[in-house]
């Protein structure tokens, strides 16, 4: 699963997934997209959640993750820094702009934070 307002970033982020072998990539663009019927019906392996999706913040949606036990990374121009983040230690960060490398090992990160 994909929140990325940012057409361009969205597109580029989708093409990284799959060249990495995710079969499917669900984008959504605004957060009103996501809700709990949505996170029902599909079984998503691994979300990347943009913090800023237009005028708002993501976090609700980051809790409502974490709660599932959905691992998820942010990709966010914010810094790792930020207090926005204290209440997600151990989900990894990436900042904008980053490279397709990057990306793939905050997935394995989040991936490996699940397993472990």
């Amino acid at each position: 699963m994909l929140l990325e307002d940012e057409f361009l970033i969205a597109l580029d982020v989708e093409q990284i997934c799959h060249d990495e072998g995710c079969a499917e990539v669900l984008t959504f663009r605004d957060l009103a997209e996501i809700d709990d019927a949505v996170l029902d019906e599909h079984r998503f392996d691994i979300a990347i959640v943009d913090v800023m999706i237009g005028d708002g913040v993501t976090l609700p949606l980051a809790e409502r993750l974490q709660s599932r036990g959905l691992p998820f990374i942010f990709a966010t121009g914010l810094s790792r820094h930020e207090d926005t983040f204290r209440a997600f230690p151990d989900v990894p960060v990436v900042t904008k702009p980053y490279a397709s490398h990057h990306l793939v090992s905050a997935m394995q990160a989040a991936l490996g934070n699940r397993r472990s």
